[in-house]
């Protein structure tokens, strides 16, 4: 079955932000070939009858039935959910980019909260959370047993309310508190800037359903910007959560011209869906690298494979989170819904990124950059012109003593910076700051280059 990119209005890839609703109101119907496990709900309404009786307190038959649906719904799997008025509110003020509370990307595992990206310039990345790390207590409520919207529910608040969470993170002895306060999130999808000598940088926070065209005004801006064609691209995806899947394939079909881009797989007939690209990359061909991580999951996986597998761009950084499949939200009336598994994507070569994720071409851990102490700096400067006894260049002034006059009268410090000067602070600077970065850069200038050699040739 091929599609020529279908509006896929209700398929979302992430678990917090991202998606539009779709009429499905038939989906929930059995086939004549089905039946109804009698056994089963009959063992049901005994119990659901032993509730009714013999609970310590009475309960409320409409609560009962939804904690019912909402069991089923978290029993499949960690994305799949019942999701009731609030819920379902949240989920679609996810979409418009605008929200309040925390700012992270959150799922579930072995019963706790997982962080699986904090959203850039939020409350959250601003704390320090980390993909990875396990939220194990909101204020002083257990996470254990809380459903992944429970968890939302208490995450989500006024602006400027504080919460207390309780984490655990890999390399640490013991869990340590961190106190976020809420704010209204506001998810800027897309940024962008030059990093000197016509090389862009494109970060993509989340994927919304406006980050394909914001990511082609970014394009234009550097190029603007740049007054010239870009000699290469870096793509940050890092802590990217995902996001809708329209966006995943409108970003890759940017920069590829034919082939596939991504095709689902499930049980149902309107699972089975294909994207292909369509021609034109909007830079030329120009050298590509992608940077990802730990926490960029679903849809940035989509976009990493498609490139990855086009040979069209070097992946770069650290294995990404492992989500492939698909949730549908499915509307039950105006104000509930289902958001349930339905496919699992896979990328144009037939991989399967579930549970897996996207394996770099080229691994570079997030390491910090730490300054030397002024001892070590003085070693790492060492050179041949240090040490005594050293025979001289025969390019230099034949006259010692002038020589010797000049260093005295125009020292290190008197000396104006030159352009390679300030290009070695700046690379200095990025190394220190954002060293993944840096050596992604490195890497794209070494494709540019490599390129420029064989168009030579």
């Amino acid at each position: 079955m091929q599609l020529n990119k279908p509006l896929l209005s209700g398929i979302l890839l992430g678990s917090v932000i991202g998606f539009s609703v779709t009429s499905s109101m038939n989906a929930f119907a059995l086939k004549p070939t089905q039946s109804l496990p009698l056994t089963e709900l009959k063992k049901f309404s005994e119990v659901y009858a032993r509730i009714k009786k013999d609970y310590v307190e009475e309960v409320d038959d409409k609560k009962l039935i939804t904690d019912a649906i909402s069991g089923m719904l978290t029993g499949l799997d960690p994305h799949s959910a019942y999701l009731d008025e609030d819920a379902f509110t949240e989920l679609r003020v996810g979409t418009s980019g605008e929200f309040g509370g925390l700012g992270i990307e959150v799922g579930m595992e072995n019963n706790f909260i997982k962080v699986i990206a904090p959203i850039d310039d939020t409350p959250a990345q601003k704390a320090g959370l980390k993909a990875g790390d396990l939220i194990i207590r909101l204020d002083d409520k257990s996470v254990k047993g809380m459903s992944i919207n429970d968890a939302v529910k208490v995450m989500r608040g006024k602006p400027g309310e504080p919460l207390d969470l309780l984490i655990v993170r890999d390399g640490k002895d013991k869990p340590f508190k961190v106190t976020i306060v809420r704010a209204v999130i506001k998810v800027k999808s897309v940024k962008q800037r030059l990093l000197g000598d016509g090389y862009g940088y494109l970060r993509i926070a989340s994927f919304q359903s406006n980050t394909t065209n914001s990511v082609k005004e970014a394009l234009t801006k550097l190029k603007d910007e740049n007054k010239a064609s870009l000699k290469g691209l870096v793509l940050d995806l890092r802590n990217n959560p995902g996001g809708v899947l329209t966006g995943a394939v409108g970003v890759s079909d940017i920069f590829l011209s034919k082939g596939n881009i991504v095709y689902t797989e499930g049980r149902v007939a309107d699972a089975l869906m294909r994207y292909d690209a369509t021609p034109d990359d909007l830079i030329d061909g120009a050298p590509l690298v992608v940077l990802i991580n730990q926490g960029s999951a679903s849809a940035s996986e989509i976009v990493s494979g498609a490139l990855q597998d086009h040979k069209r761009a070097l992946i770069v950084g650290e294995k990404s989170f492992g989500k492939g499949s698909v949730q549908t939200v499915l509307p039950l009336d105006e104000k509930t819904a289902v958001k349930l598994t339905t496919a699992r994507y896979f990328t144009p070569s037939g991989r399967s990124i579930q549970a897996k994720g996207i394996e770099p071409d080229i691994k570079i851990e997030s390491l910090e950059f730490k300054k030397s102490d002024a001892e070590n700096d003085k070693i790492s400067a060492l050179s041949e012109a240090d040490l005594k006894g050293h025979i001289s260049n025969p390019d230099e002034a034949t006259n010692n003593k002038s020589t010797k006059s000049d260093k005295k009268e125009n020292t290190s410090a008197d000396k104006p910076k030159t352009s390679t000067d300030k290009k070695e602070q700046n690379d200095k600077s990025l190394a220190e700051k954002d060293y993944p970065l840096y050596e992604a850069l490195n890497i794209l200038k070494s494709m540019s280059f490599a390129r420029g050699m064989q168009s030579k040739i």
